[in-house]
């Protein structure tokens, strides 16, 4: 099979090229941003009409954390509408049958009711702070939705909870929650600072998923066979929630990033910053039901992901 996996090079993407590289049936179409700008509607089409995949994963997007989203709101939704839209038409225009599509949890509304199920999906107001991107990907999802009922395309989506790992991004201005944190605790520890103030009042509460484990479970949701597909989700439902099943305040994932990296400061809360979201857990009994679990627990992936970026640190210097 020709698979094109759009967004290879970002966290996601790689983690899935990671699982795909060790499957020899596959044949990997890959292209970076200079190669194709997914945001350009003519070179999508003319690389679908070359390349000629027989699947396609969709994890390319313009991403960010609550800084970054409040700083370029229209960037991030029209983007996000440009590379879901021109992949998924030229998907479709290809002939293309399979096609899974990576989305986010922040898709659910603000004040969802806790676990987050999926028919939770348009039942309330979005999250303000990152509300240009969440429509975006609810567009995505409910093009795919439209498109199988139109046109009887196998174009399924994936909502993951918060990710994190290998590959993520840590700039401050830029970063999640998590790598920042990463980030922050690793200098504020070189400093010697005697404390470390956090955005908000430290109580909300996050749901983290290491991106290894994403990917192997967006892998089993794509390879699903399409009646096993419509069984977990039942007739109205086409987008599988993908997370731990767990949740953790963020003062606590906070102490928990200073204990694994060595920090012994105070850590401190600036409520004058935004919180974001007050709690956001998915529901994954659908999930679960499949017979899957994660792999990899909070503690040992955040271990892992500060490995890693201490190991980028020394090769890149400019990222301290």
């Amino acid at each position: 099979m020709r698979l094109f996996l759009a967004g290879h090079l970002g966290m996601v993407g790689a983690a899935l090229l990671r699982q795909l590289q060790q499957r020899p049936d596959l044949t990997l179409l890959l292209r970076d941003r200079a190669a194709l700008d997914l945001t350009d509607r003519g070179a999508v089409r003319a690389f679908f009409a070359e390349a000629r995949p027989e699947a396609v994963i969709l994890a390319a997007a313009r991403v960010g954390g609550i800084g970054a989203n409040a700083a370029a709101p229209a960037d991030f939704l029209a983007q996000n509408l440009a590379i879901a839209l021109n992949v998924i038409e030229a998907a479709h225009e290809a002939g293309v049958q399979r096609l899974l599509n990576l989305g986010s949890s922040c898709i659910y509304p603000r004040q969802a009711a806790q676990p987050i199920a999926e028919e939770a999906l348009l039942t309330g107001p979005l999250e303000p702070t990152n509300e240009g991107y969440a429509i975006a990907k609810i567009a995505a999802l409910r093009l795919c939705d439209a498109h199988a009922r139109q046109h009887g395309r196998d174009y399924r989506s994936v909502m993951p909870c918060n990710l994190y790992g290998s590959g993520d991004d840590f700039d401050s201005e830029t970063a999640h929650v998590l790598p920042a944190l990463i980030a922050r605790v690793q200098a504020a520890k070189e400093a010697g600072a005697a404390s470390l103030s956090l955005w908000g009042t430290g109580t909300p509460r996050r749901e983290f998923l290491h991106v290894d484990d994403l990917a192997e479970a967006a892998l089993l949701a794509m390879e699903l066979p399409h009646p096993a597909w419509r069984a977990a989700l039942g007739p109205d439902l086409n987008h599988l929630n993908i997370g731990s099943g767990s949740d953790i305040a963020i003062r606590d994932l906070a102490a928990l990033v200073a204990e694994v990296t060595g920090y012994e400061g105070a850590i401190t809360l600036d409520p004058s910053r935004p919180d974001g979201t007050p709690r956001k857990l998915m529901d994954v009994s659908r999930l679960a039901a499949l017979g899957w679990r994660p792999r990899i627990g909070l503690r040992a992936g955040i271990a892992r992901t500060h490995a890693w970026y201490m190991a980028q640190r020394e090769s890149a210097p400019d990222l301290a």
